[in-house]
């Protein structure tokens, strides 16, 4: 993704239904999408050193661009990698469980999973044959939405909305506050500070399009 632009604010609920908006709100689901889905490489940690001056005080999500930047700064990927490994795999399992059913119900697989897969069937995206985690994995709803706001006026702003409203706004918030409190989390609170900040944009902007 670039970083020109990182800051989103909801400023003009219109300006948000062109083409270069759609894109950056894309290219930043698929950013926390590839920061969630492994450990950042090099060149990704690249991308957060790299990002210009922000002014922190136009809010979360810009403070959280900032954060993310400032932790990048002070990171290397080795030491990213074991954050990475602690918080979400372990030995059995991580600090955290990044799925949906086990937030909503507590258990994996469950019934979230079940109509977050009919839904994903109805809009026409599958899951990677060499991806092992389930589809309500935050890493793998985070390149739904991406693919969902990407597809322009196939997918109507309206079932964008009620995607994030069914299978992202029930639970990965507090996902995210719980990513910034973790024990084992270092570079990755910033990345839970950013996510929720994202998210909080989100639900604003797609409950004025209702």
């Amino acid at each position: 993704m670039t970083t020109d632009s990182p800051v989103l604010a909801v400023k003009d609920e219109n300006a948000f239904l062109n083409d270069q908006a759609q894109s950056m709100r894309a290219s930043v689901y698929e950013f926390l999408g590839r920061l969630l889905a492994s450990p950042p490489s090099e060149e990704v940690l690249q991308v957060l050193r790299d990002i210009e001056d922000v002014d922190a005080s136009e809010g979360q999500v810009a403070m959280g661009w900032e954060l993310m930047k400032q932790s990048a700064l002070k990171a290397d990927v080795t030491g990213v990698r074991d954050e990475y490994l602690d918080l979400f795999v372990g030995v059995g399992r991580g600090e955290l469980v990044p799925f949906g059913s086990w937030y909503v119900t507590g258990f994996l697989m469950e019934k979230p999973l079940a109509l977050l897969r009919s839904d994903l069937a109805e809009l026409g995206i599958e899951r990677q044959d060499e991806v092992k985690e389930s589809e309500d994995h935050i890493a793998a709803l985070c390149d739904a939405m991406a693919i969902i706001i990407r597809s322009g006026t196939e997918v109507t702003l309206a079932r964008q909305q009620r995607f994030f409203i069914d299978h992202i706004e029930p639970w990965a918030s507090t996902f995210f506050k719980d990513l910034q409190t973790a024990k084992a989390a270092h570079f990755y609170r910033s990345v839970g500070f950013f996510g929720e900040g994202f998210l909080s944009f989100e639900s604003r902007l797609l409950s004025m399009k209702s």
